[in-house]
């Protein structure tokens, strides 16, 4: 039997969101990343085989973690609470939110692995079909919900990640008063 792995691959990703939040893709190299595990190398590349690879599934992992609670809240029928999720997700979680948010999928990996175009697939589709689910069982226009739910959202919260300070309580009010006056009948 062999020897358990010594870092997980929860505590690789742990040390590459912490690398990519302070400093931007570029700063994110195996051997950053690797420095602040306390890690050597051939760790991360016998986990991940690339940085592609690594900071893809971080960025994955930083979706599929952002997208439980939005999802959550649309299938509860609850439009004003998927808009809230995205700045109290981004309080709450400031280093994913500035991976997710600020740095596009094509920033963090040079070449999309072809290992995680499925799951990412899986996770827009739930996504979009959450918001698909929603606008048809509520009568609401799809595009009104995805401008309240998720673009008023994004804009809301990003130029504050970009001063790498987390969203002020007060954009929830105008985040869920934008969101009832998008959606009102």
């Amino acid at each position: 039997m062999g020897r358990p792995a010594k870092f997980s691959e929860d505590r690789i990703l742990d040390a590459a969101l912490a690398v990519t939040a302070e400093g931007g893709p570029a700063a994110a190299t195996i051997a950053a990343i690797a420095d602040r595990l306390g890690a050597p190398s051939g760790s991360l590349y016998h986990r991940f085989g690339s940085r592609d690879l690594l900071l893809a599934t971080l960025w994955t992992r930083c979706v599929r973690r952002f997208q439980a609670g939005f999802v959550a809240a649309l299938e509860s029928g609850d439009a004003e609470a998927a808009a809230l999720h995205t700045p109290r997700w981004c309080r709450a979680n400031p280093a994913e939110a500035a991976v997710l948010l600020l740095h596009r999928r094509r920033d963090l990996a040079a070449a999309w692995p072809a290992e995680l175009a499925e799951p990412l697939a899986a996770l827009n589709a739930r996504a979009a079909g959450a918001l698909t689910a929603f606008a048809r069982d509520h009568g609401v226009d799809r595009d009104r919900l995805v401008f309240a739910t998720v673009d008023v959202p994004y804009g809301a919260v990003r130029r504050h990640l970009l001063d790498r300070r987390p969203p002020p309580a007060g954009v929830d009010e105008l985040v869920a008063t934008t969101c009832r006056a998008v959606l009102a009948p």
